[in-house]
């Protein structure tokens, strides 16, 4: 018809965002139980993979663990999903609009109180919002947000918001040789820098890594924050590491694909002899030689003429 915009499967834009719109604020997940309670041996590995030694774990949980104690494993949660029918027709709607890809987008988490070993948990969440039709380098889609209410014992303890992007893939988007030429000509996503980690870039562009060192308790940390998480601290200094490390842990890239990036690639968590770690690129070995203990070097990469990035080079035995 003239004049009218369609989306998907014929479905009229407007009319598509307001069927969609209805779902806000009905359920996404219903009477979800904890496939565990809060316990001491998974609070210990969540700090051994973060490098957090502070002092009041295990007697207490992280916060930022506080999804961690409603999702149920490769098995599942016991009787199936909690989540609802309304959330699977919303998804389903979008799929029949065309936006039958996804990808997770960020997320925000509300701490009340923390959590102590034996807290049974138990959670609830609802469709929060749903945007209107965007356009992204990835495609044009809706952000679909989701509020989980996270309770121990009846009380609520956190809430977790998690948004993801329903999206048509843009024409032309494709894996590995099939992509198009001018995405590996794209530049990469520039860092994002601001008061609390600007000292570290300025250490980059003097070909330097940095690291901070608390001057009330002397823990090193990295990533930069600004205070120390063992002490509270907001004072600190910095310490140039030696670049010397080993891959303490590692993923190879193949999907989705990003402009500038090409696939497949190595990104590693690299534990420097500092004892802090951090994630970067592997290069200099194939990304199918990397392993898990392997001595690598920083290197400073060249990526353009704006940006250079600290990354490692590995050496196969």
């Amino acid at each position: 018809m003239t004049g009218e915009r369609k989306v998907g499967r014929g479905v009229a834009g407007d009319d598509l965002y307001g069927r969609l719109r209805a779902y806000e604020g009905r359920a996404a997940a219903i009477g979800g139980v904890g496939k565990d309670p809060v316990n001491e041996p998974m609070i210990r590995h969540w700090c051994e993979a973060m490098g957090d030694a502070n002092a009041a774990y295990p007697a207490i949980a992280p916060p930022t663990m506080l999804q961690v104690w409603t999702m149920g494993g490769l098995s599942g949660h016991a009787g199936g999903s909690a989540r609802s029918e309304a959330y699977d027709e919303l998804l389903d709607l979008l799929d029949g609009a065309g936006c039958t890809s996804v990808v997770a987008t960020d997320c925000e988490q509300e701490y009340l109180r923390p959590l102590r070993p034996g807290d049974r948990i138990t959670f609830d969440a609802v469709i929060e919002s749903v945007s209107s039709r965007k356009t992204t380098k990835l495609g044009s889609g809706h952000f679909v947000t989701t509020r989980m209410d996270i309770r121990a014992g009846g009380e609520l303890v956190g809430r977790h918001r998690f948004r993801i992007l329903k999206y048509a893939p843009a024409r032309g988007a494709s894996v590995g040789k099939d992509r198009p030429t001018e995405a590996k000509e794209a530049r990469r996503p520039r860092p994002v820098i601001n008061r609390d980690n600007e000292g570290f870039w300025a250490g980059v562009a003097e070909h330097r890594l940095l690291i901070q060192r608390c001057t009330g308790c002397g823990t090193l940390r990295f990533p930069w924050l600004p205070g120390c998480g063992a002490c509270g601290c907001q004072e600190w200094e910095t310490v140039e590491a030696s670049g010397a490390g080993t891959v303490f842990s590692y993923v190879v890239m193949h999907h989705p694909p990003f402009p500038a990036f090409d696939p497949p690639y190595a990104v590693g968590l690299i534990e420097l002899v500092e004892g802090v770690r951090m994630i970067s690129n592997i290069t200099g070995v194939p990304y199918d030689k990397v392993r898990i203990g392997m001595p690598v070097e920083l290197e400073f990469l060249r990526v353009d003429a704006d940006l250079e990035l600290p990354v490692f080079r590995g050496a196969v035995a």
